[in-house]
């Protein structure tokens, strides 16, 4: 069974709320075998709710909408659904009572509009909602199933842990999903593809996806099988020929950002990092202090953005340039002899003049500093985020090494 989510209300057109229902939905889908092929968000508007809910009907077995079934005109799904389908409603005598004794509950009286919410397509089987007043509705139809749910996540997640997933488990066959999560570093998406897509293109089960950021790169196998057992075996009949052509480029096999996986092999090794930053103005030191418990393994920063504060707090020699191997080497250096960190990271270069890009990163311990020189594109937010990554994925290798 395939599925599509679409989630209504205008509010979630805006930048300040986030459809975070579908997220949850897909999840628990999921552990049914049921693979969800679409999501949309879509305004309060009946004409244009009613063409998506009538396109989704006509190309998944599963649609659930979610929202837009409050008692105000603006909420649209129940007339839409209705006009969709080519459905009539008619009001619900057990919604009414459910809505009666909640607002007794709370010392209130409904209004008249209270009993919008109470219309039921013809043919569908009423869900109660214990934590609100909208009730949910399930039609099953012509091999499909329509779902309509209420959109507040408190009222949402209840009814369908308690409504929606025992009747979908009962007319599925057994169906499980399983998945390999591959984190790739600092390697061009076309790069990418053109070493893998001999291996995965040859199956559509697993199904493959490749989602690209600056530098970091994640690739998703997804098997769907009647047994965890079988669903396995063909994740490793493709990921594993994957993982060998990567190598040591692949950073994360369980989603884990590059912060967590650096703060780990720090922790399991004992060892501790400080940070001089120029260019990148705090980013590194920000990243490994994002994880809880990093002050285990952080000694600390310095955030160096003048010539004259490099030398003074990290000893730079005067006249060093301040974009050069010779600056990187030296802040790395520095940091390591004030902090007695067993590593350091450096970090200068220029993220928007003419030199744009230009970039050096060392990489100091108790034995040895390294410097390396970068030509990184794109504008200052992804030639910054590029340093970070770069300077925390040597930092990495070293670790393992």
């Amino acid at each position: 069974m395939n599925a599509e989510i679409l989630a209504v209300g205008s509010e979630m057109l805006t930048p300040d709320k986030v459809d975070t229902n579908s997220l949850y939905l897909t999840q628990h889908l999921n552990t049914l075998g049921i693979e969800v092929v679409a999501k949309a968000v879509i305004g309060d508007d009946r004409a244009r709710l009613t063409d998506a809910i009538r396109d989704s009907w006509a190309h998944s077995q599963l649609v659930i909408l979610t929202g837009g079934l409050g008692p105000t005109e603006d909420d649209v799904t129940r007339d839409a659904a209705a006009a969709a389908l080519s459905l009539g409603m008619s009001e619900n005598a057990t919604a009414w009572d459910a809505i009666l004794a909640r607002f007794e509950k709370f010392g209130r009286t409904p209004t008249v509009n209270n009993r919008r919410q109470t219309l039921i397509l013809d043919g569908a089987v009423m869900l109660p909602n214990p934590n609100g007043t909208a009730p949910g509705q399930w039609l099953a139809r012509d091999d499909r199933v329509l779902v309509l749910l209420p959109g507040p996540p408190r009222e949402l997640k209840p009814m369908v842990q308690a409504e929606i997933l025992p009747r979908l488990a009962a007319m599925l066959p057994p169906l499980v999903i399983r998945t390999r999560w591959y984190r790739v570093a600092l390697m061009g998406e076309s790069d990418l593809d053109q070493l893998i897509a001999p291996v995965y293109s040859k199956y559509t089960n697993p199904a493959t996806t490749i989602l690209a950021a600056a530098g970091d790169i994640d690739i998703h196998l997804r098997a769907r099988c009647e047994t965890p057992e079988e669903a396995e075996a063909l994740l490793a009949e493709v990921g594993d020929p994957i993982a060998a052509l990567i190598g040591d480029k692949i950073y994360s096999t369980n989603g884990d950002a590059m912060e967590v996986v650096v703060g780990k092999l720090l922790r399991e090794k004992g060892r501790t990092v400080a940070v001089a930053e120029s260019l990148t103005g705090g980013m590194i030191g920000q990243q490994i202090t994002s994880i809880p418990g990093s002050s285990d393994y952080f000694k600390g920063g310095f955030l160096t953005y003048t010539d004259e504060m490099k030398t003074q707090l990290l000893g730079v020699p005067e006249g060093t340039s301040a974009v050069s191997e010779e600056a990187a080497l030296a802040m790395a250096r520095g940091a390591l002899v004030r902090t007695g960190a067993d590593y350091a990271l450096s970090a200068t270069g220029y993220a928007d003049s003419d030199q744009a890009g230009l970039v050096y990163i060392g990489l100091a311990t108790r034995e040895h500093v390294h410097a390396r020189r970068l030509k990184l594109s794109g504008d200052r937010h992804r030639v910054r985020t590029l340093a970070v990554l770069n300077a925390l994925d040597w930092l990495r290798r070293a670790l393992l090494s």
